[in-house]
């Protein structure tokens, strides 16, 4: 599948933020808080501690959170308002679709009452169908049916650009089939992995017990799904693997890959799927179905039926009964450290804003975005694009053939800001006042349709990967465009009463972030429109390695938690977009009448301001079990070493903070990386 880069962790920091009232320009309103600082530390020797260090110590995790930091803030206020749009939606007795759609929709989740009462009816239909199921076509022609129906599993399905042929759709398969969160936790022999494995153990038996099975017979379906699991997690590449676009690129003919896969006639199940009359597919990891293709005959037919009960069981527990939403949490617990269930409001408004996002979106951006963000984050963007141009062009690491290429595509970036120019209406989907969990089927029925009837359709570039009131940003390469939704656009991010260096350091980063994403190790690969194309010299593409791996390095020596240490080949393309975007944001700054001062505030020169800026968006106090498993399957390095990584290699933050050899970040001159 194609992928965009974003420029937080979705799983960690999902969409349902909305804008909040700005801080006020009054003078003693700091933007940078002396009080969040610790000055007892030298910045030369952990900025992010420096920055942050009090702000640490006395906001520690909510008992209802895995972490806790500047994005969480604006989300736990955000949350609020978002509530609020909710629950107005729902008593407006003269509303109109969209108000319907979206508060009836909340108002079935939080209607406990009837919840609970059902237990898990909701899916005994499913039940039913695959207790129905006599062979292995049978399998087969259930699991496509349920993946039509939004339960997908064994694998992954869906529609998304041919990389090498950006405008027209492709059906495209990926590995999966797995629960847990990475394919370590099946096959790492280490005790946390031991510990993960067990307490899954557990939960799969707890969960079938739930549904009628004896403990007997449910610990038995726990060991059937826990050995297929892992026999899919051993065919599965790693996430490192994944993220190289050519390595992923495997093009068929229909009738070509079947032969590799003599269970399952493609042409059958693409029928099947709703993506009729395909001659071609495009396959991440050829490998992985020829190793489901062996599996699904070295296994009973009882057991496959074991494991698509399990799929159902799994995705319906967060929207059934309190047993099944409670013994979820229990197992979540273990893999997240998290010690409360999130409030239902907020499980229900973040689901309302992840299926019908550009419903809710509308109402969002009505009451809560200004025009006037949209206008400054134009300047802002085209302020970093220029200065951007400038590092290019002063590269003394690339020829003049790559470096007009590379300004082609920098040039060529779409850019969208706040929200769709076309609102998505979501035709087809049902919402009922009483009906909760067929709410949710509705809605994910329609989302499946959405995707797969796109094959043969125009491509469309105007769809947004992001609904508005997400806090997060992402850049798509198949589309060559960098997104910022609406949600991000407020405070400490952006704001438009603060000084240039508080937006440069947050929003400007940002901005340079996901345009260097276009430059990064995998982000290259692609063309000015979008092809995965090689348009780099040998020795240009030799010149940008060398470097990469000196970031990857860099990080790989950054130690997270007893014997885990940050993987500098996962997230190397974070880390890239991150140096990259910063130090293209200093040079924009020092274009404006701030930046070319020094004139201070609250003690602080622009230049202090600047990075300071920069090292308050990513603070934040996780869990370690959070951590641990973030660092397994998240491609952004912590926030620490968000922050202090990229400093280290910048010349002006040393001038900024007088850092000087002996100090234990620094960098000798010409240890310094640069990339772009």
């Amino acid at each position: 599948m194609n992928k965009q880069t974003t420029l937080l962790a979705v799983a960690v920091l999902s969409a349902g933020m909305l804008s909040m009232t700005p801080p006020d320009k009054d003078p003693k309103k700091k933007y940078i808080d002396r009080d969040n600082m610790d000055l007892s530390v030298k910045p030369g020797d952990d900025f992010y501690t420096y920055a942050n260090g009090n702000w640490l110590k006395k906001n520690p995790v909510p008992a209802s959170k895995t972490s806790w930091g500047s994005f969480h803030e604006l989300r736990d206020k955000s949350a609020q308002a978002l509530k609020t749009l909710l629950e107005d939606a729902g008593k407006n007795t003269s509303k109109g679709r969209l108000q319907q759609m979206v508060g009836d929709y909340y108002a079935s989740g939080m209607d406990s009452v009837t919840i609970e009462k059902l237990g898990y009816t909701p899916i005994k239909p499913e039940f039913t169908r695959i207790d129905a199921v006599k062979n292995l076509n049978g399998v087969l022609d259930e699991m496509a049916y349920q993946r039509t129906q939004g339960n997908g599993m064994l694998f992954g399905f869906g529609v998304s650009q041919d990389r090498r042929n950006v405008n027209k759709y492709l059906p495209q398969l990926g590995q999966g089939g797995t629960t847990l969160p990475d394919r370590d936790y099946y096959l790492k022999n280490d005790a946390r992995s031991r510990q993960v494995r067990d307490a899954y153990r557990d939960h799969l038996t707890k969960m079938f017990v739930l549904v009628g099975e004896t403990p007997q017979q449910a610990a038995q379906s726990a060991a059937t799904v826990l050995r297929l699991e892992t026999a899919l997690a051993q065919a599965q590449m790693s996430r490192v693997e994944m993220r190289d676009p050519q390595k992923t690129y495997n093009k068929f003919t229909v009738s070509e890959f079947s032969k590799t896969t003599p269970n399952l006639n493609w042409s059958r199940i693409l029928d099947q799927f709703g993506a009729k009359k395909q001659d071609t597919i495009m396959v991440s990891n050829p490998t992985f179905f020829r190793s489901v293709d062996s599996l699904l005959t070295a296994t009973p037919v009882a057991d496959w039926k074991t494991y698509m009960k399990w799929n159902i069981l799994s995705d319906a527990a967060p929207y059934l009964s309190s047993p099944f939403v409670k013994q979820n949490f229990e197992f979540s617990k273990v893999l997240t450290g998290q010690k409360v269930q999130t409030p239902r409001w907020e499980r229900v408004s973040g689901l309302v804003d992840r299926q019908l996002g550009e419903l809710l979106g509308q109402l969002y951006v009505q009451m809560y975005f200004k025009p006037e963000a949209k206008e400054r984050m134009i300047k802002l963007v085209d302020n970093l694009e220029a200065s951007f141009k400038e590092h290019i062009n002063g590269l003394d690491w690339m020829s003049t053939e790559t470096r007009k290429r590379a300004l082609a595509k920098l040039t060529s970036f779409k850019r969208k800001i706040g929200y769709p120019d076309k609102w998505e209406t979501y035709e087809g989907v049902t919402i009922n006042r009483n009906d909760f969990y067929g709410n949710l089927k509705s809605a994910r029925k329609w989302a499946y349709n959405y995707n797969v009837t796109r094959l043969g359709q125009p491509v469309d570039r105007t769809r947004w990967g992001m609904t508005p009131p997400t806090i997060n940003a992402y850049y798509n390469p198949v589309n060559n465009e960098i997104a910022f939704p609406a949600g991000i656009l407020q405070f400490p991010f952006f704001d438009a009463e603060a000084d240039d260096a508080i937006n440069y350091g947050g929003i400007g980063a940002v901005i340079g972030h996901e345009m260097t994403h276009g430059f990064d190790d995998s982000g290259r690969q692609y063309d000015a429109d979008g092809t995965l194309r090689d348009w780099w010299t040998k020795e240009d593409a030799d010149n940008f390695k060398l470097r990469a791996d000196k970031v990857a390095a860099q990080f790989f020596g950054y130690k997270v938690l007893d014997t885990l240490s940050v993987n500098g080949r996962l997230t190397l393309g974070e880390n890239l977009a991150d140096l990259g975007g910063l130090a293209i944001a200093y040079d924009a700054f020092k274009k404006t009448k701030q930046g070319q001062s020094k004139e201070q505030i609250n003690g602080f020169t622009p230049d202090q301001r600047f990075f300071l800026s920069w090292a308050q968006i990513w603070r934040a106090n996780v869990l370690p079990e959070t951590q641990a498993q973030l660092i397994l399957t998240d491609p952004h390095s912590p926030g620490r070493y968000r922050c202090n990584g990229p400093v280290s290699n910048i010349d002006a933050w040393y001038r900024a903070f007088n850092v000087q050899p002996g100090d234990k970040m620094y960098k000798a001159p010409e240890d310094r990386i640069r990339v772009w």
